[in-house]
């Protein structure tokens, strides 16, 4: 019933010597340190330091390259912030890289196959192609890993615009290349692979699929994966997939591809 009234006296002492050596410690601290002069808080100027630092460490010039050229000749000391174009690259191997496999690396470009140099330096393959395509000579020459001397002249504008020529480009050359034995051969490997996907329906049991074109002309339809099982067509799962555009791969490849292998 009655408490011991001298153990808590007792630890009340402790209690308060401990709180007088914490003060006693805390004012030589003040005392000793320069941060607190009436300019602000220690802690203030430390923030302020790094904020400083960071800043300058940042890199306030403009890039002007292509983003092919990013990828092949990185920057030893840039920032993070190309992480994100550098991760849609797969295989990447530096300068041994070509344009081609960088393009067909590319997170959306899974569907696209190789297409051999030797077919591309053919000009009856390429025929009609540069009436369709602007800066044609500047896009195959990119296509083709050619140094042209007039690259330097042209402007920031220029290349992104070269660039895009040099992917539709390519994608027309592409058509015609899975047609031929070769071409054929290359997309065989992708679809056992299931690089273009199964079918969505549960009856189809996963069946691999094809990519198909619902038009031959370009910027008319998105590409469509055909199921040779239910013979329907479906959206790419992967919506970067569904951007590229249908006429790259046709309306004829995966017929003659199951003729050719039934």
């Amino acid at each position: 019933m009655y408490k011991d009234w001298s153990a808590f006296t007792e630890g009340k002492g402790g209690i308060r010597e401990a709180f007088d050596s914490k003060k006693r410690v805390e004012d030589a601290l003040e005392k000793s340190s320069p941060s607190t002069s009436k300019g602000g808080d220690g802690r203030d100027q430390v923030r302020l330091s790094l904020a400083s630092t960071s800043a300058g460490r940042r890199d306030n010039t403009i890039d002007t390259r292509t983003p092919y050229e990013k990828t092949k000749y990185p920057d030893d000391g840039g920032d993070s912030d190309t992480d994100s174009e550098e991760s849609d690259v797969s295989g990447s191997d530096g300068d041994d890289t070509s344009w081609i496999s960088w393009f067909c690396g590319l997170r959306g470009n899974e569907f696209f196959c190789e297409v051999d140099d030797e077919y591309i330096q053919d000009d009856f393959n390429l025929s009609g192609l540069s009436s369709q395509v602007p800066y044609y000579e500047y896009a195959l020459d990119l296509i083709l890993d050619v140094e042209s001397p007039n690259d330097e002249t042209l402007s920031e504008e220029m290349n992104e615009l070269a660039e895009s020529a040099a992917e539709m480009l390519y994608g027309l050359i592409h058509v015609r290349y899975v047609l031929t034995s070769k071409g054929l051969a290359a997309m065989l490997e992708k679809y056992k692979n299931v690089d273009f996907g199964r079918c969505p329906r549960v009856f189809c049991s996963g069946q691999p699929c094809l990519p198909v074109g619902q038009s031959d002309i370009p910027r008319t339809s998105t590409v469509k994966i055909y199921c040779p099982k239910c013979e329907d067509i479906y959206y790419p799962r992967s919506k970067y997939q569904g951007n590229v555009d249908g006429a790259y791969f046709g309306t004829t490849f995966p017929h003659l591809f199951l003729m050719t292998y039934p």
